[in-house]
């Protein structure tokens, strides 16, 4: 034996041979009857040999089924400290979540189980190969809970426990297929913020600020270690996992008063028991998943969606929840329309005024304070029913009166010195203090078919008095976000330019998430006089000039794959009446019309270094193909089984007829 393989082998406890062949098995009997035996699946019955294998009692077996689903990670000890590490810490908690809701569960006699689809970190796999991974592990993931939901024939019902950018938006989107079962979401909550440092957000800039010579190192170091307050929940800013929690909530999907709550405290897991109550009450009244998520529901995710500020992200989740639960998807004009009608209410990171964090958020009243002004404008469907089986309207009626509302705002003053209208305004006061609607889609001969900006979270110093962002400048174009950043550190970025990244849509890196250079741009001296086009997208706690979602994407023949370093672009963004323009005008000589440079555009050739990255995963090769033929992003980058259908066949035939 040679010494490597005798220390892998090494053993010195006894105990390791010390082995049964066969034991007495549980005690007891199965509650079978002659019916259960005569026409019962013999699945149905042997699960019941495996839930006593488990440990189960037999004389308990009778209750109802009820599955709950995860995005659990790593593995933690019962004092909370770590065996093995998640990817993240909002899933590092939830299974306290899924005990509490157990509990209850059987508590009332029922039979709860479990099952866990862990899911990634954007924040880890910023700038990295990780990242083009990222959206298309959402489409996965729903995919994996909704084979997990269908092979456990028995249950009676499904909560999801989730909380983070893609692992929340994936098992929003499993649930909301599940027709024809009671089903509740349960939001895995918020980390809270160091007493004295950095959020989550700007902690992502230490390398840009310390290569500009903003931070030392040692500053970095002390930074980076307290940013993540809290062993457990979504990051502190209104990104894309907050986003998600208040849209879930939005959508009545949720228990009231539930997104936003401060992981592994006592109001974040009674939430869990409060939502375990609310799913065996929809179970017993019939009420199912297609009784609440509507046309309804989906109107006012999006309202709430303008209210909050949210992230560009859920111009890709929403549009999928309503694909999965068969109603129309919302068109670009839906969203200019609710956004032209819905003020932004909340100061919260990244946005501002303030950068409250979103715990303030939470005891500021959180979505059904913010539902309440809404309701005063007229733009909520309150008929809209929610997992408590009451409709929207009622939950609100009870949230205006309730003791939990004014103990919480009063919490904020008492803690914080935070007055709660200060975070969560009226449309007057959030009128006086500037606050502009969320967000615009710029169109134009770069972007013919569209793109989003979230134009509320542009710096207020960068905006004309007539409230229009304006920037004429020449573009440096990178066709990857390493050679972006890279600029970006090394001072080949200045104000004035206006960055393109090209190549990295769907097509070219599965429209990965550019915070790297977003988080930079904002936090640099310089960067809030820079502009970012680009076919990629954003994390939600992107601000500034940066326009994302640019179709069609490069690698698709869109016009914005041709530009080059030096060419003219025009940027037009009217924060208030929510229109914008990005033009090609020329390439440094006489300025051109859109209408030139649209025809200059046809005739060039794409870049000449734009291409698919060479370590693009097969796997999201194939995810961007079959999302691309189900009408792509703005479609909510889903799955549309008949269309994909329907190519496939058209695709044979011609195939046949070519080979033939």
């Amino acid at each position: 034996m040679t010494e490597q393989l005798k220390s892998i082998m090494a053993n010195e406890n006894n105990d390791l041979f010390t082995i049964r062949t066969h034991t007495q098995g549980p005690k007891g009997s199965l509650p079978l009857t002659k019916e259960m035996l005569l026409h019962a699946p013999s699945g149905e019955l042997f699960g019941l040999t495996q839930n006593v294998g488990m440990g189960w009692k037999p004389s308990r077996l009778k209750g109802k089924q009820y599955l709950l689903l995860s995005t659990q990670g790593g593995i933690r000890k019962e004092d909370g400290s770590p065996v093995a590490l998640g990817y993240h810490t909002g899933h590092w908690e939830v299974g306290l979540l899924t005990q509490a809701a157990a509990e209850v569960i059987t508590e009332s006699g029922g039979v709860p189980f479990a099952g866990y689809v862990s899911d990634p970190c954007d924040g880890r796999s910023q700038g990295t190969e990780g990242m083009f991974d990222s959206l298309p592990y959402r489409n996965d993931a729903a995919i994996v809970f909704r084979r997990l939901i269908r092979s456990l024939p028995t249950r009676k019902g499904v909560i999801g426990v989730a909380t983070c950018d893609k692992g929340l938006p994936a098992m929003m989107i499993a649930l909301a297929g599940m027709h024809e079962l009671p089903c509740v979401i349960v939001p895995g909550g918020v980390t809270l913020p160091p007493t004295e440092g950095e959020d989550a957000g700007k902690i992502q800039t230490i390398g840009a600020r310390y290569a500009n010579g903003e931070i030392s190192l040692e500053d970095a170091a002390d930074l980076g270690c307290r940013a993540c307050a809290t062993p457990g929940g979504g990051c502190q800013f209104l990104g894309t996992a907050a986003t998600s929690q208040v849209i879930a909530e939005a959508m009545g999907m949720t228990v009231p008063h539930a997104a936003l709550a401060p992981s592994g405290q006592p109001v974040w897991e009674e939430m869990a028991r409060q939502s375990a109550r609310a799913m065996m009450t929809l179970e017993e009244k019939g009420i199912r998943m297609k009784d609440i998520l509507t046309e309804a529901s989906i109107h006012n995710a999006m309202v709430v969606h303008a209210a909050f500020g949210g992230s560009t992200n859920l111009l890709l989740h929403i549009p999928a929840f309503a694909h999965s639960a068969g109603l129309p998807i919302p068109s670009v004009q839906d969203w200019i329309r609710i956004n032209k009608a819905v003020p932004r209410l909340v100061s919260v990171l990244p946005n501002g005024p303030e950068y409250h964090p979103t715990v303030r958020v939470f005891l500021a009243g959180g979505v059904p304070e913010v539902m309440l002004h809404l309701r005063r404008l007229g733009v909520l469907k309150e008929n809209a029913l929610t997992v408590t089986g009451e409709t929207l309207g009622t939950v609100l009626d009870w949230w205006e009166t309730s003791e939990r509302r004014g103990r919480m705002r009063s919490l904020l003053m008492e803690m914080d010195g935070i007055d709660p209208d200060y975070v969560i305004m009226s449309p007057e006061h959030a009128k006086e203090r500037g606050l502009t609607s969320t967000v615009t889609f710029p169109t134009g001969n770069l972007a013919p078919e569209g793109s989003v900006i979230k134009s509320t979270a542009i710096d207020p110093s960068t905006i004309g008095e007539d409230g229009v962002y304006r920037h004429r400048g020449n573009a440096k174009v990178f066709t990857s976000e390493k050679a972006a950043i890279s600029a970006i550190k090394k001072g080949g970025i200045q104000a004035g330019d206006i960055m393109v990244l090209i190549g990295r849509g769907p097509l070219g890196a599965g429209m990965e998430e550019t915070y790297q250079l977003t988080s930079a741009l904002k936090h640099l001296p310089f960067g809030k006089y820079v502009s970012l086009i680009t076919d990629a997208r954003f994390s939600g706690v992107s601000t500034g000039a940066c326009i994302g979602h640019v179709g069609p994407e490069a690698l698709a023949g869109g016009p914005i794959g041709k530009l080059r370093d030096g060419d003219t672009i025009d940027i037009v963004v009217d924060r208030n009446h929510l229109e914008g323009s990005i033009h090609f005008l020329g390439d440094g000589g006489k300025l051109l019309s859109p209408e030139e440079g649209a025809r200059v555009l046809a005739a060039r050739d794409p870049h000449p270094e734009l291409a698919s990255d060479e370590k693009l995963p097969a796997d999201t090769r194939l995810w961007a193909a079959l999302q691309s033929v189900s009408g792509g992003t703005w479609a909510g980058s889903v799955y549309d089984v008949d269309r994909i259908l329907a190519v496939l066949e058209a695709g044979t035939k011609a195939l046949a007829v070519q080979n033939n």
